[in-house]
C-alpha cells in the first residue's frame, strides 16, 4: 500500500513562517477570551472523564439534546476514529469531496475503506461546507438527503459535514436547511475561527435519534480524549463575548479580503470565488507553483500549494492583515519572471 503524503499548511521543517497565508487560521486571533481561558485552564488535574459540564455547555448553545455530543481530541481524530466505527460495522465504501483536506482519504486508506465517486454509492460520504480549498458551497448531496424524512429515515449511510469554516462565511448561505442539518452528522473544530488552531479539540452533533451511535463512537475513544486546553477552548467558544469577537472579526476578514484579492488580480493572478476568508489563486501563465512557493518561503511567507487538493497550478491563500500583504506584494514583484517560470532553478 503506498501511502498518502500528509501536506499540511503552517509551520513547517523551517519553523513558523513571518508572513503565513497557509492555513486558514482566522488572523483577527487569537481570540482574546478564548485565549485567557487556555491560559488559565487547570493543567495541574484530570478533565471530568465524563465532560459533563461541557457536554451541557455546547448542547445549550446548538438547542440539542446532550446525547447528541461527541467530543474528539480534534476534527482529524474525530475523521479517522468515524472511519474506523463505519468499517467496524461491516461497511467499506467512502465518498470524498472532490478537492478536500487530505485526512478524509488517509483514514479511508488505514481502514480499508474503498473510495466511490459518487455520494449515493458509499456507506459513509465526506462534506466540508465551506469547502476547504475552494471556500465554496458543496455539492453534490446523496439523494436521500434531497427528500423527505421518510426517505431519509430509509438510508443507514453515514453522511458528516465537516464545517470547521462555517462560522468563518463571509458571504452566501449554506445549502442545507435546518431540517437536512439535523439529519446529518455535524463536526465543528472553533480553533481556526478562534485563532488557536494550536489547541487540539473538536466535537460534532449526531442526527435526531443516533444516540447510540455516540455512545458507540465514546467508546472507541481513549479516557480524556480532550485534554484541560482544549475543554477550556470549547467552553469559550460558547460564551456570548466569544462570539461577539468573532462577529466583529468576521467584519475586518471581508475587509483585508477584498484588498488582498485586488491585489493578487493588479498582479495578473486569476481568483477563484470563495464565501470564506481564503480562496484558492492561479499565477500569471508560465509561473511554476513549487518554484514560487519555495522563492516565497524563502523570504518569510508561505503559499500552500492547491497540487495536494487537486488543484495544481492554483495556490490558497488565507486573508491576512494589509502588512502582510505588502510584504506578499513586494516579494512577489522582486521576483524576477525567470525564477519562477516552470523548470526554473533556484
Amino acid at each position: 500500500m503506498n501511502k498518502l503524503p500528509r501536506i499540511h499548511g503552517g509551520p513547517d521543517g523551517q519553523g513558523a513562517p513571518l508572513h503565513d497565508f497557509s492555513t486558514n487560521s482566522n488572523a483577527c486571533g487569537p481570540c482574546p477570551l478564548a485565549l485567557a481561558a487556555v491560559q488559565q485552564a487547570d493543567a495541574t488535574r484530570y478533565p471530568d472523564p465524563g465532560y459533563t459540564d461541557l457536554r451541557r455547555r455546547l448542547a445549550d448553545f446548538y438547542g440539542v439534546d446532550a446525547g447528541r455530543i461527541l467530543l474528539a481530541g480534534s476534527a482529524s481524530e474525530c475523521i479517522f476514529r468515524t472511519t474506523a466505527w463505519v468499517r467496524q460495522q461491516g461497511d467499506n465504501t467512502v465518498s470524498l469531496p472532490a478537492h478536500a483536506y487530505g485526512d478524509y482519504a488517509h483514514a479511508a486508506q488505514a481502514w480499508g475503506l474503498r473510495v466511490v465517486a459518487s455520494p449515493d454509492d458509499a456507506d459513509l460520504a465526506w462534506a466540508c461546507e465551506p469547502s476547504s480549498p475552494l471556500g465554496q458551497n458543496h455539492g453534490p448531496w446523496p439523494a436521500w438527503l434531497q427528500g423527505d424524512a421518510a426517505h431519509a429515515a430509509s438510508t443507514d449511510q453515514v453522511l458528516v459535514v465537516d464545517c470547521a469554516y462555517a462560522p468563518l462565511r463571509l458571504d452566501g448561505a449554506p445549502s442545507l436547511g435546518n431540517a437536512q442539518r439535523q439529519r446529518v452528522w455535524q463536526l465543528f473544530s472553533p480553533n481556526k475561527a478562534l485563532g488557536l488552531t494550536g489547541v487540539r479539540a473538536a466535537f460534532a452533533i449526531a442526527p435526531l435519534g443516533a444516540e447510540a451511535a455516540v455512545a458507540q463512537l465514546d467508546a472507541l475513544a481513549p479516557s480524556w480524549v480532550l485534554g484541560a486546553h482544549g475543554v477550556a477552548m470549547l467552553q469559550a467558544w460558547t460564551q456570548a463575548a466569544t462570539q461577539d469577537w468573532l462577529l466583529t472579526s468576521l467584519h475586518s476578514l471581508r475587509g483585508w479580503k477584498a484588498s488582498q484579492v485586488a491585489l493578487l488580480q493588479g498582479l495578473g493572478w486569476t481568483v477563484l470565488p470563495s464565501d470564506t476568508p481564503y480562496f484558492c489563486a492561479r499565477p500569471p501563465q508560465g509561473v511554476d507553483v513549487p518554484a514560487l512557493c519555495e522563492a516565497l518561503r524563502a523570504r518569510g511567507i508561505k503559499l500552500r500549494d492547491a497540487a495536494s487538493f487537486g488543484l495544481p497550478g492554483h495556490v490558497r491563500l488565507g486573508v491576512l492583515p494589509p502588512a502582510a500583504q505588502q510584504a506578499l506584494a513586494d516579494a512577489l514583484q522582486s521576483l524576477s519572471p525567470s525564477k519562477v517560470v516552470e523548470g526554473a532553478c533556484f
